[in-house]
């Protein structure tokens, strides 16, 4: 697996990492030990940039890595956010406090079993709290030694520049994706001008455009997507065009529809580091021959026909979740 440089600050990380949310969260149910061995099928391919948060369960999927993680540490670049009073995410409980980042950060290592952290971001802003506040306290655990790197979550480029102001930012983490391409237009440009990197989180459109999910029924009851626009009813219906045309694009380089999504969003720039999430050895290792999938100008231009044409139906959130992005 090939390796990217994010941000300036010296953070290198495999070209594609590994979203971890679904092997303990959102998704429904999984299973504990196929993940462990998901994990560790990722280090033999390259994969070792992890990606995880005290949300995720919340404290479940930390854990869960911090077992993996054993024997391992030093071959493995970990990601972890944190935001919320006691890891449990929604509007209102965001805590931007520096208390809170204290008290959270101990929890993350403490759960990863880890005396530091390679990449620590806040997943979201605390809208109560200015956003140097939070962040002056976070860059306190790089002072310390406990944390490498910094990285936000879901923010908009006034909030990424003032961060950048009190501590360099290496990463931010947002959702980018063939259904999804509104950072294009104003984070993109604002990263590139002040030298930081980028995770797209849902490079695969939260599962949707694998071509596996034909219909709302197929997720499970307990599924978070049931709870967003694009999976719920016409919606759904008026998506799955956009997923015809990516398996057509498939077919022709005889390689999945995930494959497709993951190296396009590769070939937009070498600041660019997607993080698909599985719970299956099988699909890991069909996300990882992404990597080496060389699109021409024609493939890039063809895809962009394609987006040109098909308007993605519904709100990537809901109002509750939506209230925790910070646009400016």
């Amino acid at each position: 697996m090939k390796k990217r440089k994010l941000g300036r600050q010296g953070l290198e990380v495999s070209a594609l990492g590994l979203g971890c949310m679904g092997m303990s969260f959102a998704y429904g149910k999984a299973d504990e030990s196929e993940s462990l061995r998901t994990l560790h099928r990722s280090l033999e391919l390259g994969i070792h940039f992890w990606d995880t948060a005290e949300a995720y369960g919340p404290f479940l999927n930390e854990e869960l890595l911090g077992r993996a993680l054993k024997g391992r540490r030093s071959q493995v670049v970990v990601a972890t956010k944190i935001a919320w009073k006691d890891g449990k995410s929604g509007p209102d409980n965001l805590d931007g406090s520096p208390a809170n980042v204290r008290k959270a950060v101990e929890g993350c290592l403490k759960r990863l079993g880890t005396d530091y952290i390679d990449l620590l971001y806040l997943h979201r802003k605390d809208p109560k709290f200015p956003i140097e506040e939070t962040w002056g306290a976070m860059a306190q655990w790089v002072k310390e030694g406990k944390v490498k790197y910094l990285g936000l979550s879901e923010v908009g480029p006034q909030t990424l520049r003032k961060a950048h102001a009190v501590h360099p930012l290496s990463v931010l983490q947002s959702e980018y994706s063939l259904w999804e391409t509104g950072v294009e237009e104003k984070i993109l440009p604002t990263l590139r001008e002040l030298g930081i990197g980028f995770v797209p989180f849902s490079p695969v459109g939260r599962g949707f455009l694998t071509g596996q999910i034909q219909k709302p029924e197929d997720l499970a009851e307990n599924d978070m997507r049931r709870n967003l626009p694009r999976f719920q009813g016409e919606n759904f219906k008026e998506n799955i065009k956009l997923v015809e045309e990516v398996r057509k694009l498939a077919a022709v380089k005889k390689a999945t529809a995930s494959q497709i999504a993951l190296a396009w969003l590769l070939h937009q720039g070498e600041d660019i580091v997607p993080i698909p999430g599985t719970t299956k050895i099988q699909h890991l290792e069909e996300n990882a021959r992404a990597a080496e999938m060389d699109l021409t100008e024609g493939d890039l231009s063809e895809i962009k026909a394609v987006l040109s044409k098909i308007r993605v139906a519904g709100n990537r959130y809901n109002e509750a979740m939506q209230r925790m992005v910070t646009t400016e």
